[in-house]
């Protein structure tokens, strides 16, 4: 995973809803209307959301008729949580610069 896609998902898990939406989706799949019945937002907000967790790969959709499901993209969280799992901070670190 680069940086670029890293920082897509930073931004993407920075909304509050779009962060409670991955917790959501890490027990199961859900429909939208599913979904809905957690937040106090619209649809159309709803899928707004869904389209910004899509568009960095954190979820799968599918369609079953008129409902559209979601679904954790395991492979993009794994390589997201490897990623930020490298990052160290060493505490005998100076911080200081020049």
């Amino acid at each position: 995973m680069n940086e670029i896609d890293v920082a897509l998902i930073c931004k993407a898990l920075g909304d509050s809803n779009r962060l409670k939406i991955i917790e959501l989706l890490t027990q199961e799949e859900r429909c939208a209307c599913v979904l809905l019945e957690h937040f106090e937002i619209t649809q159309p907000t709803l899928s707004h959301h869904m389209k910004i967790l899509k568009n960095c790969d954190l979820i799968h959709t599918r369609k079953e008729g008129k409902w559209t499901y979601y679904s954790m993209n395991c492979r993009t969280m794994t390589a997201f949580r490897d990623y930020i799992a490298k990052l160290r901070c060493d505490q005998n670190q100076k911080g200081e610069c020049c």
